[in-house]
Formats: C-alpha cells, structure tokens, sequence
C-alpha cells in the first residue's frame, strides 16, 4: 500500500498508449471523455513529482501492417502510421495542457510547424522542467512497431519503467477475452514473456527491455487511478522484469 506523501516509486517514466485506447467504445477516431480523463492521470503524477513521457500508437487512425495486407508499400504503410500518431499526439498535448501541464510534442519525422525534432538531450531538458514530452513519429523508420519506439524512447532517456497501458488488468496466459481458463501473471521474467509467446510487446521491445534490465509495467487503463496507484508503489496489473527467472 502507498503511504500518503510519501515519494513516488518512481521518478521517470514512459506511458505507452496504444491508438485504440484513446478511441474508446467506437473503435475509430479519439474519445473526447478518455482523451480528458488520460490527460487528468498523467497531470496527477505529475503532480507528485513524476517526470512523464508518452509513447502513442495510431491504431485508431492507420495500421501500417493493415495497409501492407492489402497491397499497399509497407514502409509506405508504416510512414503513414507514423505521421498519424502526430495527429494522436497533438490531441493529447492539447488535453494535457487543459489539465495544466505543460506539454512537448518531439517527434521522429521533422514536422517544424507543430512538433519539435527529437533531440534526447533536450527531451530530458523538458523532463527535468517538469513538461510531460510526447514522442511522436516512432522511431522514424518503417518496420519498427510503437512498442519498440516506447522501449527504444525509455532506454534513451533514462527512464525508470514503461507503463504499457491496455484493455486489460495484466499478463495472462492466454488471450483473457478469448479463454476463460487464462490466468493472471503478477511478475513474470523476459525470457519467459519471449518463450511462451506472451502478447506483451514485440519481441523487439521486450529484447530492448532485456538488454538494458528496463521493467514493463502492464496494466488496465479502463480502471481510473491505475497510473497514480503504479507510480505510487502499489501492486496493480504485472510486471515483466529481469527478477523473474522463466
């Protein structure tokens, strides 16, 4: 349990949001109502001294992969993707900024009027101001998920853990939506996460994570007060960590 005023448990942080999240019910599109309410959480850790990043997906506008399918380029695709995710990142800068906090959008693919060019030092220069900063774009190079831009993004500027948010309260061992025998994984290590083929990251991110001891926090955004509970030291959702040997 967290202890009112103590310190966070953690000081840096990426957030990592998938498109889908931010459409909500409809599927498509940006939810006004989450949109406000995910930028109210994140201005609360804020608040308590947490420096924030967001990593954000486009599911809900483009999926570069669904293009692919259906003929089109895939890294025409994935270009398209990511300039979609600006459109997504711009939404919540703007939301974050009427829960007042200052906001940067730094994104992977130079677009001067409405975004800043990623810089690392100087995305660590707004941390450390207090701004929440807003990575956009990916990593700015087609075939690399939102995922791996989010671990890639966290190695860089020293963050602490990602927070992939998601529809549900965990890891499972199978799809929990799908199987009713699916049970919940509290902590599970990366090799085990990689072997049995837990839908956590890519199995790019998830080697990233490895590679630099980064823990994964999965947990279900649906639930208001999750972000302030996590970052408070409070068990919610699982952890994929190095603790855990598979």
């Amino acid at each position: 349990m967290s202890v009112p005023g103590a310190a966070p448990a953690y000081r840096r942080i990426v957030l990592k949001l998938s498109g889908e999240a931010l459409a909500g019910r409809q599927g498509y599109g940006i939810d006004p109502e989450i949109l406000a309410r995910v930028a109210e959480e994140i201005g609360e850790i804020v608040r308590l001294g947490v420096q924030v990043a967001v990593v954000i997906g486009a599911g809900n506008i483009f999926r570069g992969i669904a293009a692919s399918a259906g003929g089109m380029e895939r890294a025409t695709g994935d270009y398209m993707g990511m300039l979609a995710t600006v459109i997504n990142a711009l939404a919540l800068q703007d939301a974050i900024e009427k829960a007042g906090v200052a906001t940067r959008v730094l994104s992977a693919i130079e677009m001067r009027a409405v975004a800043e060019p990623y810089i690392r030092r100087r995305a660590i220069r707004h941390l450390e101001k207090g701004r929440v900063v807003v990575f956009a774009a990916g990593t700015g190079n087609p075939f690399f998920t939102t995922d791996t831009a989010g671990a890639l993004r966290a190695v860089e500027i020293g963050a602490e853990a990602i927070f992939k948010a998601t529809r549900v309260d965990g890891i499972y061992t199978a799809d929990p939506e799908k199987d009713p025998t699916a049970t919940k994984l509290d902590r599970v290590g990366y090799i085990e996460v990689l072997s049995r083929g837990l839908k956590v990251m890519d199995s790019t991110a998830i080697s990233l994570c490895m590679e630099n001891k980064l823990p994964i926090v999965i947990f279900d955004l649906n639930q208001p007060g999750n972000i302030r509970k996590i970052v408070s030291g409070e068990p919610v959702g699982s952890m994929v960590s190095a603790d855990v040997v598979g």
